[in-house]
């Protein structure tokens, strides 16, 4: 692969496969890794949102890391989410990625308190301790914290952070991270943004949906980063109702059905994740099957 930095690429937040008993299929997410390299995703991000770290237990959160590195080629990237109710679990859980062998990692703030920036500095600067370098996660919808510009550059002004997924959604954020925070690298966080944070000068997409079309997605990345909108746009068009999923409260249950569809193996969710509705499930079929004929 082409010299990147490890944050660099379209990073695929992988599902963690459950069977039906709700177990983890180790065997199935190396397998998975593996065929994401094989079609051009540029690394993984094991344990975040999509992943359903919230539901693993200890035991399984670290060995899906451990599967990730030993599943990955020579320059693939593992990024694992570090997510924690507070900053010395999230320090803990980046020191399980250093010693598996992950080249980096991607911590939210604190997802369990409404912290102030104050609370939000002493966070990274706990998980930081662990050596690798940390791509910040934005998520205030989950975390009810904003990573606001400001606060982002002083993060990256002590050396706290390299890159941040951006989850908001709104393109406007990356000029005014760029602005304030040269060097910071902006990561696109939406499926359903790619287009709009690309052009405006990300270095990464941390995504969901290549888990069902890495091609195609990795070829709607690149387009929009060389700007080549006669590529770009109607791959974009064709794609968006489905990406915009990955926006959804059920966005794990749609990508998983949209794997499933395609067939690579997607799976149930643990609770509390419900099965989709009806109504939900015959659309996210629909819209997978008709991007499966183009793009599968």
């Amino acid at each position: 692969m082409e010299d990147r930095k490890p944050w660099h690429g379209v990073l695929v937040a992988t599902p963690t496969p459950l069977r039906a008993d709700l177990t983890v299929d180790y065997d199935s997410y190396a397998e998975h890794v593996k065929w994401l390299a094989d079609n051009g995703c540029h690394g993984v991000c094991p344990n975040g949102s999509l992943g359903e770290y919230q539901v693993l237990t200890d035991e399984e959160r670290a060995r899906m890391v451990q599967v990730a590195v030993e599943a990955a080629p020579e320059g693939f990237t593992v990024m694992p989410g570090v997510g924690a109710y507070g900053a010395r679990e999230a320090r803990a859980w980046a020191e399980q990625a250093a010693e598996a062998g992950a080249q980096v990692v991607m911590a939210l703030p604190p997802n369990s308190y409404r912290g102030d920036d104050r609370a939000v500095i002493e966070h990274y600067r706990e998980v930081a301790k662990a050596g690798l370098p940390v791509s910040a996660y934005n998520n205030p919808l989950d975390t009810k914290i904003d990573l606001r510009p400001e606060l982002l550059a002083e993060l990256y002004n002590e050396g706290l952070i390299v890159g941040v997924k951006e989850f908001t959604g709104e393109a406007r954020r990356a000029y005014q991270i760029t602005e304030l925070a040269p060097g910071l690298d902006v990561l696109i966080g939406s499926d359903d943004s790619v287009l709009e944070v690309g052009l405006a000068g990300a270095k990464g997409w941390v995504s969901g949906y290549p888990s069902a079309f890495p091609r195609a997605c990795v070829e709607l990345y690149e387009a929009t980063l060389r700007h080549d909108l006669s590529v770009a746009l109607p791959l974009y068009r064709d794609l968006h109702a489905l990406l915009r999923w990955d926006f959804h409260t059920e966005f794990v249950q749609a990508i998983k059905l949209s794997m499933d569809v395609v067939g690579r193996y997607g799976g149930p969710c643990r609770p509390p994740r419900q099965p989709l509705l009806p109504r939900d499930e015959a659309e996210i079929r629909e819209l997978t099957e008709r991007a499966a004929a183009k793009y599968a």
